[in-house]
């Protein structure tokens, strides 16, 4: 039986679970909703006041350039944080039912994808506000959104298998992200570097997203085939190790929950 027909029959319990964490995230707050929208505004703001005066003085669209790299790289930070425990949090369930595993994965995945595209909308009217010309090409930024969610998916599924077997993997990870943060470039420009340094940064798939959004804002351009593809291999690479570990480990989860 396929994915896709595993998730039909377990359409009520995925939609269920989604809607339990898009509540469950929002729960005893007065803002609700609205802090999938103001968390990422005001970790702008801030960064913004810091690092204009240090790396943004006398570059154009500064703020759009700030907002393309915090947007990218808090979608994979929530979905891959929140991934990573969707197994344990879930062990109560699917110690019980014999239900696919990987829906506790998705459902989370769907949920942080509800508040990415809610930014989003909001970055679409900061471009406005900046003077950043709309064009059509902003219609391919389908294609960097699509892969960041499933590179999201294959990452939430390597960290939820290795998190059930080793519990300080939660630990390192918050480490790496902070350094994965400033490898990013998202409040500085790479340009001063040399051509090999610069080339290195590619080896960041969260790099590419990051760039290949930029690319079609502010610069107007669409990135070379190559771009694309070294993108798609960097997903398939992380969904099939995910796919795998999960099928591998499938049955041992169950003794270490």
């Amino acid at each position: 039986m396929s994915i896709i027909q595993r998730l039909r029959c377990h359409r009520f319990l995925f939609e269920e679970l989604v809607k339990r964490d898009f509540k469950k995230k929002y729960k005893r707050t007065v803002l609700g909703m609205a802090w999938s929208v103001l968390s990422p505004l005001l970790t702008l703001l801030v960064m913004r006041l810091v690092f204009t005066q240090f790396f943004g003085r006398g570059m154009d669209h500064y703020t759009t350039y700030l907002f393309c790299g915090n947007l990218v790289f808090s979608f994979f930070n929530e979905s891959t944080s929140q991934g990573m425990t969707s197994l344990m949090g879930n062990a109560g369930i699917f110690t019980k039912v014999n239900v696919p595993k990987y829906l506790f994965l998705l459902s989370k995945s769907v949920q942080t994808l509800i508040n990415f595209s809610l930014t989003l909308c909001v970055f679409f009217l900061f471009c406005g506000l900046d003077g950043i010309t709309f064009t059509w090409k902003f219609v391919l930024l389908i294609y960097p959104v699509c892969c960041l969610t499933l590179f999201n998916v294959g990452a939430g599924l390597i960290l939820s298998a290795l998190f059930v077997f080793f519990r300080d993997i939660q630990y390192l990870w918050t480490v790496f992200t902070q350094l994965l943060m400033y490898m990013s470039a998202i409040f500085y420009t790479i340009d001063s570097y040399s051509p090999l340094v610069q080339d290195l940064f590619l080896l960041n798939p969260v790099y590419l997203f990051i760039r290949y959004f930029r690319k079609i804002v502010i610069e107007a351009t669409i990135p070379t085939v190559w771009f694309h593809l070294l993108m798609a291999a960097d997903v398939l690479a992380v969904v099939a190790l995910g796919c795998w570990m999960y099928k591998k480990y499938d049955t041992r989860f169950l003794y270490y929950v």
